[in-house]
């Protein structure tokens, strides 16, 4: 029986589509993805099925929507008993393991990987990872990333961090950043690789704002010289504002602040790109490369300056839904394709266990992506299911529970979605069409419960630190400290 071919996975966070060469980026320097995408496939119309981390990362691991699985929010329980990739691998006896941002409720939940070493952000997950106590224990803190992330912080966060909208250079060296650090641990994993029949999810937490690469990458991209991306817009459009006001109040935001976040925001992507040619170089150099699945996409993009928005929480446009997605299949088959089909992050479970040799579950929706054809419609939710996105080749319905705030567009006469139509009486067949599709994927408005259960199982490794309130305070009281001495105390 041949040997199970390798399968690399590596997810980066906020990651968005066209900031990437092989999209047609002529800014920022991705030459190693842009290599891995010249030996495989890049897909142009890959979407998320959730525009925030942790429901789509579920999607990922599961092969399941967020209605299916339950994960709703970013402190949420996949059920047990429903079909998960990683686990399906390890009963067919694949060595599994992770590192880096996962964004599990418990931090450590058992979704089959035998190996987790951890690089938590956003959430009490920090506290618990193997990346924040190593920081602990070389006296440091990620104090940009705490200001950004963390509200206790944030309402104390200096004028600089207003001002750059969170786009600062790192204060901790390139050595200790979380993607030199995600990116070392996913190396020495490659390294004991031997053969076929391995599993390694590498998750960035970059390019995820805070934007704050270390020195030198801090310096590698111009502000001046950077060119806001397809879609910036002089002012908000559609009643964007009023439906969220953002992050950073999007009414405040400017060109400059847009080119400074934009040039961080790549310098994030290159160093990312750094490391993944290392991996890629790791592979080559132990014979493994051709025959490995190696798989770079993202959990949800980044507005970055469309309709003058930044980072994401608003509706389901492109530049939020759409991901990158390279596929370089086993014996490089494929190898240079644009393929332009309709595909889904619940796309990758299938196309992992049909890799392996392995049945597919039948209740997953998606399809092997290296044999199925595309379908007509994709389908994602966003926070709270107050509006759902049904997307064909060449139009968008977003409809919205106040049908007030329902939008569709025409993208090819349309393509940065600026024009709503959804009252046009000559796009109404479209619109009918698109949402009887959404209706026949799922009830509309049909909001399932979210499952968070802290107790939950967890792997069993001396480093897989399960729930003690006692020893997370213990870290939490630390990086408060830390904070003080940074000048950013708490909030009362």
């Amino acid at each position: 029986m041949a040997c199970p071919p390798n399968i690399l996975l590596i997810h980066a966070d906020q990651h968005r589509l066209d900031c990437l060469g092989a999209y047609g980026n002529r800014e920022v320097r991705t030459p190693n993805l842009d290599a891995l995408a010249a030996d495989g496939v890049t897909y142009a119309n890959s979407f998320c099925t959730f525009p925030v981390c942790t429901p789509s990362r579920y999607s990922l691991i599961t092969g399941l929507y967020v209605h299916q699985h339950l994960g709703w929010t970013n402190h949420c329980t996949l059920p047990s008993g429903i079909p998960m990739f990683p686990r399906l691998l390890q009963d067919a006896g694949y060595r599994t393991a992770a590192v880096g941002k996962m964004h599990f409720t418990p931090t450590y939940l058992d979704v089959g990987f035998a190996d987790m070493c951890l690089a938590e952000q956003n959430g009490l997950g920090r506290y618990d990872d193997d990346y924040h106590r190593w920081l602990m224990a070389e006296g440091l803190c990620p104090g940009v990333d705490f200001m950004d992330q963390e509200q206790e912080f944030r309402g104390n966060a200096t004028q600089e961090y207003w001002d750059s909208v969170g786009a600062l250079e790192s204060d901790l060296d390139e050595a200790h950043h979380s993607t030199t650090w995600v990116a070392e641990r996913a190396m020495e994993r490659l390294e004991r690789w031997e053969g076929g029949g391995n599993l390694l999810m590498v998750g960035f937490v970059k390019p995820h704002h805070p934007f704050d690469p270390p020195a030198p990458w801090s310096t590698l991209y111009d502000p001046e010289e950077v060119t806001p991306l397809p879609g910036w817009t002089e002012a908000p459009v559609n009643g964007d504002v009023e439906f969220n006001r953002g992050y950073f109040p999007h009414a405040e935001l400017t060109e400059r602040k847009v080119r400074l976040a934009t040039a961080m925001y790549y310098a994030t992507i290159t160093q990312i790109d750094h490391h993944v040619g290392r991996m890629l170089d790791l592979l080559r150099r132990k014979g493994l490369y051709e025959d490995t699945l190696v798989v770079y996409t993202s959990d949800h993009g980044d507005y970055l300056g469309y309709h003058h928005l930044l980072l994401k929480g608003n509706r389901l446009y492109d530049p939020l839904a759409k991901v990158p997605l390279l596929v370089k299949y086993p014996g490089n088959g494929r190898a240079g394709e644009h393929d332009a089909s309709l595909v889904s992050n619940v796309d990758l479970a299938p196309t992992f266990l049909q890799a392996a040799g392995l049945p597919v579950p039948r209740l997953l929706p998606g399809r092997d992506l290296a044999t199925a054809a595309g379908p007509e419609f994709v389908f994602a939710e966003d926070p709270g299911a107050r509006t759902y996105m049904v997307r064909s080749s060449r139009y968008k319905l977003l409809l919205a529970r106040q049908e007030g705030q329902s939008l569709f567009f025409d993208l090819a006469a349309d393509p940065h979605e600026l024009t709503d139509r959804f009252r046009d009486p000559a796009c109404q067949e479209e619109i009918r069409r698109h949402r009887e599709a959404l209706f026949r994927w799922a009830l509309f408005d049909a909001r399932t419960p979210v499952n968070l259960d802290e107790h939950a199982p967890i792997i069993a490794a001396p480093n897989a630190l399960g729930y003690d309130p006692a020893r997370r305070q213990g870290e939490i009281d630390y990086f408060r400290q830390k904070m003080r001495e940074f000048g950013v105390p708490p909030v009362d």
